[in-house]
């Protein structure tokens, strides 16, 4: 056998193959393109000791750059407390599952209820669900809900304002669920008001996706849009930071029914993009409409506080036909690291991370202009701790490289040729004239 811990005989494996119609196991890939298939050694190294493994490991781990992080793009490099990872590696967390029988999960069921308590203080809406797989995908159940809460409609809008990769997987989610999509256009560096009349003169739009804070670090401005968009009968989406929603309109304030994005910020290590955690909360009427799962406080027999599932809106646990979502285990332990992140921040607490690093945002933005190598490209915009310019005499890839080269992670190019700058509460004066410096070169 050429794997001996599969338990399968050539004779298992002979029959597998003839009930489905193929000759062999590589029949299987036949819809993968050949250059995409390994066909030769792999690069492993021999058996080895268990400390000599230790110092193999130590030394693939030290060929990893150690870049002071002034970029953003949707994963930001907030303080992340110490007891977190601490209390989150706890043999009782670090290995639970779902919490189906009650009884004997109400440590789980209890901090998730916290953590949708917590989503719903933040956004201003009415009801959370037990935490998602991470920004990008809750947008996309986002615009399945859109659909499946609307009737006659055929579109939902998102703003060219998104970030890129939410857009992309969006995109992809709408294509093999036959979604269509339409698009809201950029004036001034924000989602245009007068382009989402245009888009909605159509009036066979399900509901709209716009930035919170936009791609350019912008603090939009969303007066209007929900009227405009509850008029046609659709619903209106904000993709949030939530971190920045301690000091910023909330999507209540804005009318929004949907509000979703990426825990990441709410103190979640940047961990070369993950593990992360989506959020989604909604108005109670479309409570029903949601993925995933809702915890509920209740009342045991002898009247003591306790905690249930509530909802499973699941293809498992209803007609699969009937099932807005498949989504299936989510992201429970990053929803744990998240509450105990705002249990320990509070409302001061995560306004001071926002202070803190508006600051040193504002100071960065400065100090780049004053060396003459950049060019403002939305002035007088409101940005909080993410801004872009436009580099001069040199191509914004090129920039990148370069002070990628002199230890900075930063000037992060866009599709318009800008770069884009982020600085949060870890980031140092220090550091940040470092930076000016070797922007200077």
């Amino acid at each position: 056998m050429a794997f001996p811990y599969f338990p399968h005989t050539k004779a298992d494996v002979d029959a597998m193959l003839s009930r489905i119609g193929v000759e062999k196991l590589e029949d299987l890939y036949a819809d993968v393109p050949s250059e995409f298939i390994h066909r030769g050694a792999y690069n492993l190294p021999p058996a080895k000791s268990e400390e000599e493994i230790r110092s193999w490991f130590e030394a693939l781990e030290a060929m990893n750059a150690r870049l002071k992080v002034f970029a953003g793009a949707g994963a930001y490099d907030h303080y992340t407390p110490s007891v977190i990872p601490y209390l989150c590696s706890r043999s009782e967390f670090l290995t639970a599952y779902t919490p189906y029988q009650c009884e004997i999960s109400q440590g789980t069921l209890r901090y998730i209820f916290e953590y949708q308590s917590m989503i719903c203080a933040l956004t201003g809406l009415d009801a959370s669900n037990a935490s998602m797989y991470d920004g990008p995908t809750a947008a996309a159940e986002a615009m399945m809900m859109c659909m499946a809460s609307t009737r006659k409609k055929t579109r939902v809008l998102l703003s060219r304002a998104l970030l890129p990769h939410v857009l992309a997987v969006v995109q992809t989610y709408a294509k093999f669920h036959g979604v269509e999509l339409g698009y809201v256009d950029v004036a001034d560096g924000q989602t245009s008001l007068d382009s989402l009349k245009a888009a909605l003169a159509a009036e066979d739009v399900a509901g709209v996706i716009v930035p919170s804070v936009n791609r350019y670090g912008i603090v939009e401005d969303h007066g209007g849009f929900a009227d405009l968009i509850h008029d046609q009968k659709g619903l209106l989406v904000e993709y949030c930071d939530p971190s920045a929603l301690a000091v910023v309109a909330s999507p209540a304030e804005w009318g929004a029914d949907i509000a979703v994005g990426d825990g990441q910020p709410l103190g979640l290590p940047l961990s070369y993009g993950g593990p992360y955690v989506g959020f989604m909360a909604v108005k109670k009427d479309y409570l029903r409409k949601m993925p995933g799962r809702i915890v509920g406080q209740t009342v045991d027999k002898e009247g003591r506080r306790a905690f249930v599932l509530t909802l499973q809106a699941r293809e498992q646990h209803i007609k699969r036909e009937k099932a807005t979502s498949n989504i299936c285990s989510n992201e429970s332990l990053m929803a744990l690291w998240v509450t105990i992140y705002l249990s320990l921040m509070g409302p001061d607490g995560l306004k001071k991370v926002n202070e803190i690093s508006s600051d040193g945002a504002h100071y960065l933005h400065l100090q780049l202009l004053k060396t003459g190598k950049f060019k403002e490209v939305f002035p007088g915009k409101p940005f909080l701790k993410e801004f872009v310019l436009e580099p001069v005499g040199e191509d914004a890839s090129a920039l990148h490289a370069r002070l990628a080269a002199a230890g900075f992670f930063a000037a992060l190019p866009t599709e318009e040729g800008y770069v884009s700058f982020c600085v949060t509460e870890k980031r140092t004066i220090a550091e940040v004239d470092a930076l000016v410096k070797a922007v200077e070169g």
